[in-house]
């Protein structure tokens, strides 16, 4: 954690024996501030080789030292001007962000343990976005804009993960800079598309003049040589269904009753368990969940894996159903859809929903300017261009971190892209086979 200087200091005659003792004040307050900040990683310490925050020197109200050579100055030598004041602010700025992006940054998992630490240098640096034109629908854009907005404002007393800075917050980016992007962007899309005129937000220049664009190369400790993020698609599916069980339609989809919060039964059985009928007419469990459709059993494994499915029902109705709560069993990387044991409950939703701690919170998300990500140590609403290289020309695509998965718990080296709503996997395959599997990523903040 870094300690930050926002006034000037003065220095007196003895200040070698302030020094030492500000330099021990200093250990012991980074020591209790970590403990305050990040309870749940004390335990994780020893057993996982867990590296401290470093600490920074920290200096009486006193004393002085100049940013660049760490000497100390006396400052009743030469009076100085406010542009000499400003110079040296700029450069102590500039040696803050060098010491933010050094510090490690502790990576936690779905259950805010920690898991392994890594340094901003290792996967931030300040950069110019290329000379392309950035492709978005303009509308769609501004809806999920608009919508993450909300999110913020309408349930971060409710939804503390969403106020965690994450690892950008190496790079001096906190949730108010995220916000501040946000309402930025809203603001210039509204009068963009009231203008009737192309969007500024897809000129280089001005977002180059605009915000900070930080490259964000991928970490991934399994795979140290890969620097390009990794980006998978994910889309909504179209299947028909069935509300009474038929030969065709046997696997069903739930939604927990209001009450099951209180008795959380649901958490004891894997989605075996459910599967075997525990749920259905002569199971242990009848009449504790409520069915709302009948599927064949690739519509249920796609409906989870994407989190959402368009149902068109035998008797002519559509809607939209999106996962609600699982068991609380882990998602288990390498493992067949079939086998994991992980099961979620559903709920009708009016539209594609994303990221979102309850159903009834969760953010409405428009394919083509959604990633997925891993919003704990990422962070929601961080707005991402990627690059790719398409028929020799540069490629741009904006968007919005408006959802997450269980396969981002932790990653800090892949998005997942919402492609759109298909009919099948051909009609999905075709459709993504123009997007890149890896890509350069890039955060935009208000500068």
């Amino acid at each position: 954690m870094n300690i930050l200087f926002n006034q000037k200091f003065r220095l007196t005659v003895g200040c070698a024996g302030l020094f030492l003792v500000s330099l021990a004040s200093s250990h012991l307050y980074n020591q209790s501030t970590i403990k305050q900040l990040a309870p749940q990683e004390q335990s994780f310490t020893q057993q996982e080789n867990f590296t401290p925050l470093q600490s920074h020197i920290s200096f009486t109200s006193n004393q002085v030292a100049d940013p660049l050579t760490s000497k100390f100055q006396n400052p009743f030598v030469v009076q100085q001007t406010s542009d000499q004041i400003l110079g040296e602010q700029n450069a102590f700025s500039s040696q803050q962000d060098l010491l933010a992006a050094s510090t490690p940054y502790p990576v936690v998992d779905e259950f805010k343990k920690y898991k392994f630490s890594v340094n901003g240098s290792q996967v931030f640096s300040t950069v110019k976005l290329p000379s392309s034109k950035v492709n978005f629908n303009q509308g769609d854009l501004l809806t999920v804009l608009v919508n993450t907005r909300k999110y913020f404002q309408d349930y971060a007393s409710e939804d503390p993960d969403v106020m965690r800075t994450g690892v950008l917050a190496t790079q001096g980016v906190t949730v108010p800079d995220v916000l501040k992007t946000l309402d930025f962007m809203i603001a210039v899309l509204k009068e963009d598309i009231a203008n009737n005129r192309a969007t500024r937000l897809q000129d280089h220049k001005f977002i180059n003049t605009n915000f900070r664009v930080i490259k964000w190369t991928a970490y991934n400790p399994k795979s140290k040589q890969q620097k390009q993020l990794r980006i998978t698609k994910y889309a909504v599916f179209t299947h028909s269904g069935s509300r009474k069980k038929t030969s065709t339609f046997n696997t069903p989809i739930y939604s927990l009753k209001e009450n099951s919060n209180n008795d959380k039964f649901y958490t004891r059985y894997t989605k075996q368990d459910v599967l075997s009928g525990i749920y259905e007419p002569g199971g242990k469990e009848f009449g504790k969940v409520t069915n709302l459709a009948y599927l064949t059993r690739n519509g249920l494994e796609e409906a989870i894996m994407e989190g959402t499915i368009l149902i068109n029902f035998t008797d002519g109705y559509k809607a939209f159903f999106n996962v609600d709560r699982n068991n609380g069993m882990p998602y288990i990387r390498g493992l067949k859809a079939t086998a994991q044991k992980r099961y979620w409950y559903f709920r009708e939703v009016d539209a594609i929903k994303g990221y979102g701690y309850k159903i009834d919170a969760k953010i409405s998300i428009k394919p083509g300017v959604t990633f997925a990500g891993d919003v704990l140590n990422i962070g929601l609403g961080k707005v991402v261009v990627i690059e790719h290289t398409q028929g020799g020309r540069k490629h741009l695509q904006m968007g919005v971190i408006a959802d997450t998965g269980g396969a981002f718990l932790p990653n800090l080296y892949q998005l997942d892209f919402l492609a759109g709503i298909f009919k099948n996997k051909k009609e999905f395959g075709q459709n993504i086979s123009q997007l890149p599997d890896y890509a350069t990523a890039y955060f935009l903040v208000k500068k």
